[in-house]
């Protein structure tokens, strides 16, 4: 049995007050989150902000009309970024009447508290349900690509899967762009979550020659040093900061690298490969005379690519594939609450 469109779009909007009611109270939240994230208390903070309490009644409607529904929905949550459940929570009610939740075991401080405060009695937490148990209906499995194998391999035949799995976001610098704006922006867009989130940008295409590219490098340098002074990086995990110290090392043979205590920008030529950095405010800067060749330069890793962030979203979106989000820098993790935020398996391509 499914739900009607006005009871999901009744749910909805519960879940999205309830979050505002977390968002209001959000500082009991705190201590446990710089514990599980690693994130500082202004880190924690400022990942706040990215949560979803003040979405549109355009944005919710849209999300109910194009969500497909089914009879069941269990949700496998991963830690990466804190406020993720809210949105992952949403789109499995819009789905189903029949909703069960699985936190991150590291991590499951939001979404037990918005499933608490919402008191919708078709969403339960659990931590001991396992996919292999679930009948029919659908997993929506957040995570790593082995988590997500994993997954596929247990369901029982007829269980749908819609896999959430390792993404990333890119930037594209115009022309016409003012580096210095584009630089504080792209730096807004870095600095949550210390780039965990799949919409955290790795890496920025800039228009133009490589002075262009070098002043833009630069501004962004200052812009993550004045930052580090607010906004303080949390603890990186030991495989983060191995993974970061091999980037710094493999890309200093062919970039040159502008490096803070505790960021990273590497400026390449447009001949180098898009080297990817891991977490932890790394970015990979490479100048490109056209979108056209940025779009092919960013080719070889675009099945990772969730969104691209453009001082004129409007040329990106016609330049790279469909299933990318495209809005304007500064907002990249801010994108509307009209569906996945990972739209890989929704338009255009698959896991």
């Amino acid at each position: 049995m499914t739900a009607s469109t006005d009871e999901r779009r009744s749910a909805v909007h519960n879940l999205i007050a309830a979050a505002r009611r977390v968002y209001e109270e959000r500082e009991r939240l705190v201590a446990d989150l710089m514990a599980s994230t690693g994130l500082t208390r202004p880190g924690v903070i400022l990942g706040f902000e990215s949560l979803e309490h003040d979405a549109t009644e355009p944005e919710l409607r849209e999300l109910v009309v194009m969500t497909p529904t089914t009879d069941r929905v269990h949700v496998v949550l991963a830690a990466n970024v804190f406020v993720a459940p809210l949105r992952a929570i949403v789109l499995a009610r819009a789905a189903a009447p029949r909703v069960t939740v699985r936190p991150s075991r590291r991590d499951p401080w939001l979404a037990r508290a918005i499933v608490e405060t919402a008191k919708d009695p078709a969403i339960v937490v659990t931590a001991d349900l396992d996919v292999d148990e679930l009948p029919s209906g659908e997993v929506h499995v957040y995570g790593r690509d082995e988590t997500i194998a994993a997954v596929r391999q247990r369901v029982r035949p007829g269980v749908v899967v819609r896999a959430h799995g390792t993404g990333m976001g890119a930037a594209f610098v115009s022309r016409a762009a003012d580096c210095d704006q584009s630089a504080r922006n792209l730096a807004a867009d870095i600095v949550p979550f210390d780039q965990r989130g799949c919409l955290s940008p790795r890496v920025a295409m800039v228009e133009g020659d490589g002075g262009r590219a070098r002043r833009f490098a630069a501004a962004l340098h200052t812009e993550l040093t004045e930052f580090q002074s607010r906004i303080p990086r949390g603890a990186l995990s030991r495989n983060e900061g191995h993974e970061a110290a091999r980037w710094r090392d493999t890309v200093a043979f062919s970039a040159h690298i502008f490096e803070g205590r505790d960021h990273a920008v590497a400026l390449a030529h447009d001949s180098v490969p898009p080297w990817i950095p891991p977490p932890g405010r790394h970015l990979f800067v490479v100048a490109t005379q056209t979108i056209e060749q940025a779009a092919a330069w960013l080719a070889p890793v675009s099945a990772f690519v969730v969104t691209v962030g453009s001082d004129d979203p409007t040329r990106a979106r016609g330049a790279f594939p469909a299933h990318v989000r495209v809005g304007l820098l500064g907002r990249m993790q801010h994108p509307p609450l009209d569906g996945p935020v990972d739209r890989r398996g929704v338009v255009g391509a698959g896991r």
